[in-house]
């Protein structure tokens, strides 16, 4: 049996883009199909950009899809770049035509992204640690995850994802890297080489904010983590207002003076109007090496005094979500950009950050904010 081009496109239908995650065929990327009579296809490809760090993995999807087709010998895969006009067409296909001041899509009525905000009184208490191993055991539990790196300052997610590349553009619209299924951004992504400093004040953090929420492709995310800088700056602020529907997840240690201080970053709710999903409690206990006993290292109590406290403060109960025990390889997996929750996911801390993340996976009820297309009955 001869291929055909109607079988080599339904195989092209099954490649999608690695950084839309949408089939090729439906973006038009598919330039051209030529088969010749020796069985060898030959497949025409637009990238979007010139030098699209993705195409290898575009050329090795194409070859592997169209390759089970019966009668196919060899498969060539040709590329090219859209043109401007493509690129502008694909961007409306993707988000619309949308004016100079995009909207931020997880803040509108119907979004059913779920937003949390993880936030600390103090650096130290790895609040960025405790982000990315949600993120990553939310999406390997099937989810759709995104993370904005929202600590401008002291922008580490990249590194603890092993995220490598930088974002495409098309237009004016960005393209998240993904790691571990995870779509990223951060700042950190547009810097120069080395690790030289951000010195930005408020309205340019609001502003790299804004480009971080409304000018990337986050697609349909079933979840949104933002990883916030310590304490209730600029930011904090910025994200109360442009995201009002985001819930702050609080992270402290259990020492009482790291929990007065998380107490102070969670208040801020109060002023902001924003709901507070619960408290986390991050280097809770060490287990001895010898006789496997709990030390408290860093006192005891803290998670649940701040949870206690914000739940006095606010009116309604601010839950203890979890402990999660010191482990070594929560620090190493974080360096080598591999989340302890995908290396080893029955090591206690871990165990406890998948526990956490699955309660905090579990859609929300109700239809407060969400828009019906009802009429009165007459």
């Amino acid at each position: 049996m001869a291929p055909t081009p109607e079988l080599v496109t339904a195989a092209l239908a099954t490649v999608n883009d690695p950084e839309i995650r949408r089939p090729i065929t439906e973006l038009d990327m598919v330039k051209s199909i030529d088969i010749a009579p020796d069985g060898l296809v030959r497949v025409g490809v637009f990238l979007t950009v010139s030098g699209c760090p993705m195409k290898d993995t575009i050329t090795r999807d194409i070859t592997a899809a169209v390759s089970k087709i019966e009668g196919v010998t060899r498969v060539s895969v040709e590329m090219d770049v859209m043109s401007a006009e493509q690129r502008k067409t694909l961007q409306t296909k993707l988000r619309g035509n949308k004016g100079p001041e995009k909207e931020i899509p997880f803040s509108q009525p119907g979004s059913l992204t779920r937003v949390f905000a993880v936030a600390s009184g103090k650096g130290g208490v790895g609040k960025s640690s405790v982000t990315v191993n949600l993120a990553a055991a939310m999406a390997a539990s099937g989810l759709k995850v995104g993370v904005v790196d929202a600590d401008i300052y002291g922008h580490s997610i990249p590194r603890m994802l092993g995220v490598g590349e930088r974002p495409t553009k098309v237009e004016d619209m960005i393209m998240p890297p993904m790691a571990h299924d995870i779509k990223v951004i951060s700042v950190g992504m547009f810097k120069p080489e080395g690790n030289s400093a951000v010195v930005w004040r408020g309205p340019m953090l609001d502003r790299a904010l804004h480009q971080f929420l409304a000018d990337v492709y986050w697609g349909d995310l079933d979840i949104l983590l933002m990883d916030l800088p310590p304490g209730t700056g600029d930011i904090a602020i910025s994200v109360a207002q442009r995201m009002p529907s985001a819930e702050l997840l609080v992270v402290t240690t259990p020492q009482q003076a790291a929990a007065e201080v998380a107490e102070r970053a969670g208040s801020i709710a109060v002023q902001t109007h924003q709901q507070i999903a619960g408290v986390i409690e991050n280097m809770s206990w060490l287990p001895c090496p010898h006789c496997d006993e709990r030390v408290a290292v860093f006192g005891e109590g803290g998670g649940q005094s701040v949870a206690d406290a914000l739940t006095r403060t606010l009116g309604s109960r601010v839950p203890l979500l979890g402990q999660i025990p010191i482990d070594m390889r929560l620090r190493e997996g974080g360096d080598e950009g591999k989340p302890l929750v995908l290396t080893d996911p029955d090591a206690p801390a871990a165990a406890e950050l998948r526990r956490i993340a699955a309660g905090l996976s579990k859609k929300k009820g109700g239809l407060k904010g969400m828009k019906l297309d009802l009429s009165p009955a007459r």
